[in-house]
């Protein structure tokens, strides 16, 4: 396909400033892909795209610069002081990727084919990116606040249960796990998606026992399985692979087959006696300290554990626990979650 030089020379600033354009969009997504994401396989493709851009990228049409003389060089829009987090960065860079490629098209197609072939195809393949990398970088955030999270609470019904919730949550409780066997679906489906929204609020993570249908319905983090329930690659067909999926187990066993199989973290349990699980053989501490040093995914401890014997965990930053009564059941749950997050500090 045969280069010639725009006859006009307008057009040939116009494709200088566009193909510009679009190589600053990609570094601002390559590096956020490399520092904050940490992806190499996005790297390497983003860093592809602005070589093949900057291949064409002929001195035609950087001498037909003229910054000086540029009438729009520093006209703004307000909404670009609205950008408040890294999604709104990265999507308003894909945007003007995939606007300047645009013209850059439209206006390479009759002199530089091979210009306006690979505008075309770089465009459609960061329309994809895009995607990928909303589901990447949702996926890395729900990980991270996983590392971090020490407490899941576990919902059981309650008249004021949202106030519970919140009053955790404002504690620092980071991980919440909607549990309820009484309700119908669609009440379930209404106090699952307050629940989300405050979780969203506070920036945790909000959970589904059991159910992908009332996971994909009110747009939860992930869903939480027992040893009976689905097995991980359905729920991962139907929820996606930026959900969380996390397994009940009782031994050591369950949680290496657990990470064998994709599962983001476990619960392991009962250690102690509890009122939710009375007929359960208790495992004890000591399987869990035990269990806690091998697993390579978060592994929550569950069952009766309260302020007297959480001690017996042995509690440091590597301790994580899983609680119903201790803290919807409390009498002052801003007060006792705080208790419990410093016995795990």
């Amino acid at each position: 396909m045969k280069f010639t030089s725009p006859t006009d020379k307008r057009v040939a600033r116009l494709i200088d400033a566009n193909l510009n354009r679009a190589k600053e969009g990609l570094r601002v997504l390559e590096d956020w892909c490399r520092f904050g994401l940490d992806n190499k396989d996005f790297i390497l493709k983003l860093k592809g795209f602005r070589h093949e851009l900057g291949l064409r990228h002929h001195s035609i049409y950087k001498k037909a610069r003229s910054a000086k003389t540029d009438k729009g060089a520093k006209i703004s829009h307000p909404s670009q002081k609205d950008r408040n987090s890294t999604l709104d960065i990265l999507f308003a860079n894909s945007s003007r990727i995939q606007e300047a490629l645009r013209v850059v098209e439209e206006f390479s197609r009759i002199t530089d084919p091979s210009l306006s072939e690979k505008a075309s195809e770089i465009r459609f393949e960061i329309y994809q990116i895009e995607i990928d990398l909303l589901k990447f970088n949702g996926k890395f955030l729900r990980q991270k606040i996983l590392k971090e999270a020490n407490i899941c609470l576990i919902t059981s019904p309650k008249e004021n249960l949202m106030e519970i919730i919140e009053e955790a949550l404002d504690a620092g409780v980071k991980m919440i796990q909607y549990r309820n066997k009484l309700f119908s679906d669609k009440k379930k489906v209404l106090e699952a998606k307050e629940i989300c929204q405050l979780c969203n609020k506070y920036k945790a993570i909000f959970l589904v026992n059991d159910s992908i249908e009332l996971a994909l319905a009110t747009n939860a983090d992930g869903i939480h399985l027992g040893q009976n329930d689905y097995p991980i690659t359905i729920a991962r067909e139907l929820l996606g692979e930026d959900f969380l999926i996390g397994q009940s187990t009782n031994n050591i066993e369950q949680i290496k087959k657990a990470e064998q199989d994709g599962f983001d973290y476990v619960g392991l349990g009962p250690i102690f006696r509890s009122k939710n699980k009375q007929d359960k053989d208790i495992i004890g501490e000591n399987l869990y300290k035990e269990a806690n040093k091998l697993s390579n995914i978060p592994c929550f401890a569950i069952g009766g554990i309260n302020l007297s014997n959480i001690k017996n965990l042995s509690p440091n930053s590597e301790t994580r626990i899983a609680l119903i009564d201790g803290i919807i059941n409390s009498k002052s749950i801003f007060k006792d979650t705080k208790k419990f997050i410093n016995h795990l500090s």
